[in-house]
């Protein structure tokens, strides 16, 4: 009999916002910097579990708007046990490159060789981290049977019967896209349901891909749903989807995925639409669906096999430097195992060794360093796992998994434009990391505007920071803002007292902001009520940038 820890772990509800489902989108955070829920920029991409030790039993959590990562399983069997830790290699002089993809003797080697091949319980699946798990083949046809597709057809030039894996196999046509969004409307009331169907198709008959999700599932069975509904609205916009879909096939890397999952997945996805589509669904809109799901499947494979040639799946990190800022804010220091590239601005996704499976987001604190450093800012949130496993568990030496950089909150140094950055909370992390940035390449003639906020003075705890890189650029201004209540001592601004009020409607009474190109980092409704604030304020559209979870296209 298993003990009630191993049961909680392995089946506890509410893992705050899990890995993402082969082949189809991937979740994410809402909070913090830039991503959601639990903030991109660090924040809380999760949702804290209590102060060291971690509870017995992970508290239940809403489902996050955030991104479109399906669920994720519970092993079967024992876990296995994890190797053990690998001594931590000095600092190299230089960043170590990527391995080429052979020996001097001619003899193939794997892609990836990380410095530290056996970090302790990183998503380990057995012996071979990094090898290929066995081909998918499932143990029989899946219970609920698609219905057969209509008669076959014939082509234009007589030479016989177009066969149905011909048929789904052409690019789906304006006709398919309406049955798709028509089938669609049906499955939505039922969604949540039909997403159970389809997770319990794919563990009965595929059980080899349970291991490629976390233990708690329940969280994330809205997610496929919104999944479909993002390709359904952008398989209209070829350009617009290939973008979308490539990110998401780079960033399943990380969770093991391989081409021969989307086979699996696909039939599961169809048998589940056909049992709750009702009498919207026929020969036709199969069709369409097989369509759709061959044009979004290889478009991931496609994208995460050229990936493959000159990326790993994932670095692993060691934490050399922990540093509290603040009782729930933690500045980390990160030494990867390899060179790993990533703009200022962008985020990374992140897995413990206390959380196997399970990622949460978060923004650089920094721009790239020549000693090839990472730093990121993290708060421990409400119920967050992650966050408060960094926080208040993580010391230098143990050892993280990074997923690859992503997020497009970068600055284009071409274009000269003032800036103008918000940050509330953790979200200051990628602004100063695009402060920093502008630094190393010159301002060029443009101002920067700065605006940190927080509810108390304390909680500006990158303000000294901020301040020194102003007294060194005159083209910097750094503006404290407070909204909470009580005495705001010690939040003097570059030059004067600290402003009072929300952060959004402060930076508005600023304005107007025509012209600038606005950043904006923190809390997701932070965010969204800052962009409300610059669009009235003059800034178009096109120039405010920001990385909510919910929006993002790899999670």
């Amino acid at each position: 009999m298993k003990s009630r820890r191993t049961l909680l772990v392995r089946t506890g509800h509410g893992s705050a916002r899990a890995a993402a489902v082969p082949g189809m989108p991937d979740g994410s955070p809402d909070a913090g910097s830039g991503p959601g829920p639990d903030t991109i920029s660090g924040s809380g991409p999760d949702a804290p579990v209590g102060l060291p030790p971690m509870p017995l039993d992970p508290p239940d959590l809403p489902p996050v708007s955030a991104a479109l990562a399906p669920p994720a399983p519970v092993a079967f069997g024992p876990a296995p046990a994890a190797p053990p830790r690998s001594a931590i290699p000095d600092p190299p002089a230089e960043p170590p490159a990527i391995p080429a993809p052979s020996t001097p003797t001619g003899q193939p080697v794997p892609a990836i060789e990380p410095l530290f091949t056996r970090a302790p319980g990183l998503n380990w699946t057995g012996s071979g981290d990094l090898a290929r798990p066995p081909a998918l083949a499932g143990p029989g046809p899946v219970p609920t049977p698609v219905p057969a597709l209509a008669a076959a057809p014939v082509d234009a030039a007589g030479a016989g019967p177009v066969s149905a894996v011909d048929e789904a196999e052409q690019p789906p046509t304006a006709r398919d896209i309406e049955l798709i969004r028509a089938s669609l409307a049906v499955v939505e009331p039922v969604a949540d349901r039909a997403t159970a169907h389809f997770y319990a198709l794919i563990f009965l008959h595929h059980p080899e891909v349970r291991a490629l999700f976390p233990a708690a599932m329940d969280v994330q069975r809205d997610r496929l749903f919104r999944a479909l509904l993002m390709a359904a609205r952008n398989a209209g916009d070829p350009d617009g989807l290939r973008t979308y879909l490539s990110a998401l096939g780079c960033g399943h890397r990380r969770y093991g995925t391989l081409t021969g999952h989307y086979g699996p997945v696909g039939e599961c996805l169809v048998a589940a639409l056909a049992r709750y589509a009702g009498n919207r669904w026929d020969a036709e809109t199969e069709l369409a669906w097989r369509r759709v799901y061959r044009l979004v499947s290889s478009i991931m494979i496609e994208a995460a096999e050229g990936d493959a040639r000159t990326s790993p799946p994932w670095w692993q990190a060691e934490v050399v430097g922990h540093e509290l800022r603040t009782p729930d804010i933690a500045v980390l220091t990160l030494r990867p195992d390899q060179a790993y590239p990533f703009r200022a601005g962008q985020y990374t996704s992140l897995e413990t060794p206390w959380w196997p499976r399970v990622w949460r987001y978060f923004s650089f604190a920094s721009a790239p360093r020549p000693d090839g450093l990472l730093t990121l800012h993290v708060k421990a949130v409400q119920a967050g796992w992650v966050s408060n496993a960094l926080v208040h568990r993580a010391a230098p030496g143990d050892v993280l998994r990074l997923g690859p950089a992503a997020g497009t909150m970068t600055v284009d140094h071409a274009a000269g434009a003032d800036l103008l950055c918000l940050g509330g909370g953790t979200g200051i992390a990628p602004i100063k990391a695009l402060v920093e940035e502008v630094a190393d390449h010159g301002a060029g003639g443009r101002s920067v505007e700065v605006f940190y906020g927080a509810r108390q003075a304390a909680e500006l705890y990158e303000l000294e920071a901020l301040r020194a890189l102003a007294g060194r650029h005159r083209w910097l201004s750094v503006h404290p803002v407070l909204s909470g209540p009580g005495p705001h001592a010690g939040g003097t601004a570059v030059g004067g007292a600290p402003l009072t009020g929300e952060l959004p409607e402060v930076v508005g009474r600023f304005g107007p902001w025509v012209g600038r190109e606005a950043y904006l980092g923190g809390p997701a409704a932070m965010v969204r009520r800052g962009v409300g604030v610059l669009l009235r304020a003059g800034v178009a559209p096109e120039r405010i940038r920001h990385d909510l979870v919910g929006d993002l296209a790899a999670g």
